[in-house]
């Protein structure tokens, strides 16, 4: 990848956090280092393995080494950056192993939270649940990075109810880890035969009814079935 310079306007923008007047309410230089590396590592800007060369991003990014080695420590912790023994950061390298197990340990606690969820669910739980499949449904696909922002708002929402906050963080942590794949198959991920947008309502729906195992059947074959094309589109890519 190749770092270019730009205006702090159009980092705001990409980065979805719009300037304020009140400086209390600015993120911090480590947060827009953290918030802007970790978008470029998820959507592909940043390849698997690439080095990760502090004076590179520090220019990049118009800002000071420390919040930068203090962001890229803080995507260490998220698999997201590996930290090579005094020699630096590197972007986490992907295998088809690696993403075989993000997979299977995705679907073995998303349905833990989600039958949590639902068992605590509430009507405010339910409104947002409802609201943000609305939202995602609404947003045109071709706009990818905002899709995938309402993507992962609705699957958060779904088992938001969850009253474990260690168990929705490590399930936030998986899907950042298996959207990156995700953006990595770009293309080559063909929905062409299947219906996404009624995969989604119907798992919403029975969220709604309160029908646990039939959410957690059809959000667990929802997962697996766009793995099981994920598994096979980069198990050909390593054997090339």
């Amino acid at each position: 990848m190749k770092l270019v310079h730009a205006s702090k306007n159009r980092y705001y923008r990409k980065m979805a956090i719009k300037p304020h007047t009140d400086p209390a309410q600015e993120p911090s230089a480590t947060q827009r280092a953290y918030l802007a590396i970790r978008r470029m590592i998820l959507i592909g800007e940043l390849s698997p393995g690439e080095k990760l060369k502090i004076e590179n991003l520090r220019k990049f990014l118009d800002m000071g080494g420390s919040p930068i080695r203090e962001a890229l420590t803080l995507l260490v912790s998220d698999l997201l950056v590996e930290r090579l023994d005094q020699r630096g950061f590197r972007a986490a390298e992907i295998s088809p192993h690696n993403f075989a197990e993000i997979l299977k340990l995705r679907c073995q606690l998303e349905e833990m939270a989600l039958r949590e969820s639902l068992k605590h669910a509430s009507t405010d739980w339910e409104d947002t649940l409802v609201l943000s499949h609305h939202r995602m449904v609404r947003e045109p696909r071709e706009n990818i990075e905002r899709f995938e922002e309402l993507h992962k708002a609705f699957h958060m929402n779904l088992i938001g109810a969850c009253h474990s906050p260690v168990l929705l963080k490590f399930c936030n942590q998986l899907y950042d880890l298996n959207i990156r794949y995700r953006y990595l198959a770009g293309r080559a991920l063909n929905y062409s035969k299947r219906d996404i947008g009624r995969e989604h309502t119907d798992i919403m729906n029975a969220a709604v009814d309160r029908d646990t195992d039939t959410a957690c059947r059809l959000l667990l074959d929802h997962y697996r079935t766009t793995g099981a094309f994920l598994e096979k589109h980069f198990r050909a890519e390593a054997a090339e």
